[in-house]
């Protein structure tokens, strides 16, 4: 298992189009991986799944802890960080 702690970048935070390109890249990876926001101090749940990530209500500057299990879970990881860290700038 591989996880990462991140500070969510856009400025809607993990809600709409980015939960939606969040959900997209999860789901290209066969690793199960998994989403929290630590900010308030929510429950794990499945990043493939956008009724979820939305519900977790990560606004911009929330951390978030992302876990990956599986045969490609530092891919996984190594994605959705540079995913959160590289915002276009229209959604700053």
């Amino acid at each position: 298992m591989t996880s990462t702690t991140l500070t969510v970048q856009h400025a809607v935070g993990l809600h709409a189009r980015p939960a939606s390109r969040f959900v997209k890249l999860a789901k290209s990876f066969v690793s199960t991986i998994r989403v929290r926001n630590i900010t308030r101090a929510g429950e794990e749940v499945d990043a493939k799944s956008l009724v979820k990530v939305i519900k977790i209500a990560a606004a911009q500057n929330h951390e978030i802890a992302v876990t990956a299990d599986g045969g490609d879970e530092e891919a996984a990881i190594a994605a959705i960080e540079a995913f959160i860290r590289e915002v276009p700038e229209e959604e700053r």
